[in-house]
């Protein structure tokens, strides 16, 4: 009888992540869902994933969590990093705590997970991590510097750590969601307000903050199963593509920042919030 493979799905409590590991169940993997808060898995929990108790910027609770993988199922065929927030405000604002918040969140978490769990890969010389960044690792928008940052670097990170385990058996796949019907821009607004709001750059805050809560925008949005579909092509495949960009706006802004000038394409960035060009 053939073992089941073994993924572990971080920020599985809600969005991409609870649709990712739903995928991942459907698929056959024993499917290990981490989240900071273990309350908010206990409905997926009924649907046949195992909940893990995880904070990606503890590094004790990480080795815990994979500890515990490894030796229930002794192996982990598949990490998808998908955990991280989004912390908008103009970079003169935003205070370094909350920046290094940011990075240590969305870039350190998951470069850490993965460096724990790579040992166990290489020893069966296969598996594939997934790191989950954003059109924003390709594109800009206004008041977001902190956050963009953290998904430039990491789709930068992806493609060196995909050339240094290809030896081993080991793939590396970045999935670039576009905008998706999560709690992701609520959240985004909310920090872009309480770094901006009132101060020199308020005015930018505000349409920033409004178009994030728009109605129009969150009816375009696409759901999080269409970056679990992406998910599931990539781990599925014999030779996956080194990335997958889908959901709401992401191939065709890609598309234009490789071809529009810079300065053009802020202009079009500035428009689409409602900023003056």
């Amino acid at each position: 009888m053939t073992t089941p493979k073994t993924a572990l799905v971080t920020g599985a409590s809600s969005g991409i992540g609870e649709a990712t590991a739903l995928k991942l169940i459907s698929l056959g993997y024993t499917v290990y869902g981490a989240a900071r808060r273990t309350d908010r898995l206990h409905k997926l929990a009924e649907r046949g994933m195992r909940p893990l108790a995880m904070d990606v910027t503890d590094d004790e609770s990480m080795r815990r969590g994979v500890d515990r993988i490894v030796s229930e199922t002794g192996r982990i065929d598949v990490v998808v990093n998908n955990a991280g927030y989004g912390s908008y405000g103009a970079l003169e604002d935003v205070p370094q705590e909350e920046a290094r918040r940011q990075f240590d969140v969305n870039v350190f978490g998951a470069v850490r997970l993965t460096q724990i769990v790579l040992p166990h890969m290489r020893a069966r010389r296969s598996g594939t991590v997934v790191n989950v960044t954003s059109m924003g690792g390709k594109i800009h928008t206004p008041l977001g510097g902190w956050y963009h940052g953290t998904k430039f670097a990491l789709e930068a990170l992806s493609d060196c750590l995909r050339m240094e385990v290809k030896p081993f058996g080991i793939d590396v796949v970045v999935i670039e969601p576009g905008g998706i019907r999560t709690e992701w821009s609520g959240i985004a607004a909310d920090h872009l307000e309480k770094s901006s709001a009132g101060g020199a750059y308020s005015g930018q805050a505000e349409a920033v903050a409004a178009s994030m809560r728009s109605e129009a925008m969150a009816k375009r949005m696409s759901p999080p199963t269409v970056i679990a579909e992406a998910v599931g092509k990539a781990v599925t495949a014999r030779r996956p593509r080194t990335r997958y960009a889908t959901g709401f706006g992401a191939r065709p802004l890609l598309a234009l920042r490789r071809v529009l000038p810079d300065r053009a394409f802020d202009a079009m960035m500035a428009r689409s919030v409602g900023l003056p060009r």
